[in-house]
């Protein structure tokens, strides 16, 4: 009896662990603006790990002849059962679903934005992202509150697409309107814009918690780890379908040089048909899962604050608060090149057809890139490889700072375009050696026992410290900035202006004054642009946090022997 109550518990811990491993990570610029979103590949499971999963199942039974136990295939996903191929690109469709929104989200939305909104107030829709990053914090919840009528993963799954797909048809009936009228008197407030996307960002985060879950039971034992494939193909489908594909054709000059005889300023795809489109095609898809896919009953477990537990003795330990600190500052010094680059291109005239190119050519370099990165932090100190990348990346944001200053002032040229290109690929190396290798330490000093808790728990704090502080800083660019605008010297007539004439100067740093200056006539003339400024104080703020205290931390705590990582029963 003391054997069984002590399997279960383990069985019960590591189940709950796996559900709340989001997996996340990634960066900005090769695609979705500095949220922590790529996949990182799941560690190989051991014959005990995929026994688990199997003894779990409510199938499962000591009353027949005990099973051989399951050992992990690797074998090709041509050989896999054909039962298993058929969960895995369910599963796909699952994680292409989230990837959706989350592409809009992350990725177009703020470059829409920036044609109606200062930096500052993209700052605030940056919130929009965080439920993501914080999923950990309700993820137990899901895993234990459920319906034994309707499925343990369905419970949540069914519902949550459903409220997605409403959410979006409602949200893309009143966009247009939206983007047009946000932060102009009559108009919505930036917090309520983002209020929305914070809803649909929510809704992606939860659903992803329950599918996480429901893959240790969609697929057979031996072939768990398909779902980490599953996760990578189906989310970077959705969010590059959301982001590269949908930013280009959002483009009227993407659809003048490529489709149209007749130029018009509209593109080929308005965000308003987008959002409609997937609502439908989210609750579609949400009513044929309901009826046509049975979910394997499982046991009920009380575990949630089991869980919260575990997470609260991991917080206590001195070395993961050296590591939360380190991780909560050691993105500042990158904060204005991966927040800010991009919008900055597009304000002086970039294109979004041209940076729907740079992040589609960007998006090959990234994944070759992930892949010696990771045999790198095989031959190296993961965290000695963390300090060359972090050193880069300060680089690559002053590379950065250059490329914008250099804009050409008869537009985008064939050179141009190939620096900006240039200088996406030297970012995307930095950041991608960066979390490669700080993944690879997280592995390496969690702790067997609560993997997943563990590991996800670091995940949390790494995504934190590339989020919370972009806010702050797209408010001290437009606090930095210095511009004026003056009245034009010629004579015009009202009727051609689309706003009041401007008669006398004053200040256009923020993005409305700009319009109300463009609209009425006037010439805003930036005299310091606060990018740059920006961009210097984080680039200096993250020397001196380096010099001063990053660098020693993580060796010292690369040095550490393994035991000063676990908890007190679990060594």
């Amino acid at each position: 009896m003391g054997v069984e109550t002590r399997r279960s518990k383990s069985t019960k811990r590591d189940k709950l662990s796996v559900s709340v491993s989001g997996r996340t990570n990634g960066h900005s610029d090769s695609g979705i603006s500095n949220m922590e979103l790529r996949r990182k590949v799941a560690t190989p499971q051991d014959s005990g790990q995929v026994t688990a999963n199997l003894m779990a199942r409510e199938s499962f039974s000591l009353d027949e002849n005990v099973p051989k136990t399951p050992m992990a295939n690797n074998h090709g996903f041509r050989e896999l059962p054909i039962q298993d191929q058929r969960n895995f690109m369910l599963l796909v469709l699952l994680y292409f679903l989230q990837g959706v929104p989350m592409g809009l989200a992350s990725g177009s939305v703020p470059f829409l934005l920036k044609e109606h909104l200062s930096f500052g107030e993209i700052g605030v829709f940056s919130l929009a992202s965080y439920p993501y990053s914080l999923k950990l914090l309700w993820s137990p919840i899901v895993d234990a509150v459920w319906s034994t009528r309707v499925g343990r993963r369905k419970s949540w799954i069914l519902p949550i697409q459903l409220l997605s797909g409403f959410g979006m048809l409602y949200l893309g009936s009143m966009i247009e309107g939206l983007m047009t009228t946000i932060g102009k008197p009559g108009g919505p407030s930036i917090w309520h814009f983002t209020g929305w996307w914070f809803f649909l960002v929510f809704m992606c985060a939860t659903q992803d918690i329950a599918v996480d879950g429901w893959a240790l039971t969609l697929l057979t034992p031996g072939n768990v780890s398909y779902a980490s494939t599953a996760q990578t193909v189906g989310l970077t489908a959705g969010q590059f379908l959301s982001y590269t594909v949908f930013l280009a054709f959002n483009s009227g000059d993407f659809a003048n040089r490529y489709f149209r005889s007749t130029p018009s300023e509209e593109g080929l795809l308005s965000l308003g048909g987008y959002l409609t489109f997937w609502g439908w095609a989210y609750i579609a898809i949400t009513i044929g899962l309901a009826a046509l896919k049975k979910e394997e009953r499982t046991r009920n477990e009380d575990g949630i604050w089991d869980v919260y537990k575990i997470m609260w003795d991991v917080l206590k330990l001195r070395n993961i608060q050296t590591i939360i600190i380190v991780h909560l500052i050691s993105k500042i010094g990158f904060q204005a090149n991966d927040a800010v680059t991009n919008l900055k291109l597009l304000e002086k005239g970039f294109g979004k057809e041209n940076m729907a190119l740079t992040v589609l050519i960007d998006f090959p370099f990234e994944i070759g890139i992930g892949y010696y990165a990771g045999k790198w932090s095989q031959e190296y100190k993961p965290m000695r490889l963390w300090r060359w990348g972090f050193v880069g990346r300060l680089v690559a944001a002053i590379v950065a700072q250059f490329t914008v200053s250099v804009f050409p002032a008869n537009g985008v040229q064939p050179w141009y375009l190939l620096l900006v290109i240039a200088e996406h690929v030297f970012s995307t190396f930095t950041q991608t050696v960066m979390f490669v290798a700080v993944s690879a330490f997280h592995a390496r000093v969690a702790d067997p026992a609560i993997g997943g808790t563990y590991m996800t728990l670091l995940a949390t704090v790494s995504n934190l410290g590339g989020t919370f502080p972009k806010i702050f800083v797209l408010r001290l660019v437009d606090a930095f900035t210095q511009a004026t605008c003056h009245p034009s010297t010629q004579k015009l007539d009202p009727s051609t202006l689309r706003g009041p004439l401007v008669t006398h100067e004053f200040s256009c740093a923020v993005q409305a004054e700009k319009e109300r200056c463009e609209h009425g006539g006037g010439t805003c003339e930036i005299l310091h642009d606060g990018f740059y400024i920006a961009n210097v104080l984080c680039v200096i703020a993250g020397v001196l946090t380096f010099a001063f205290y990053i660098s020693k931390k993580v060796m010292l705590l690369q040095g550490l022997p393994l035991r000063d990582w676990r908890l007190a029963g679990s060594r």
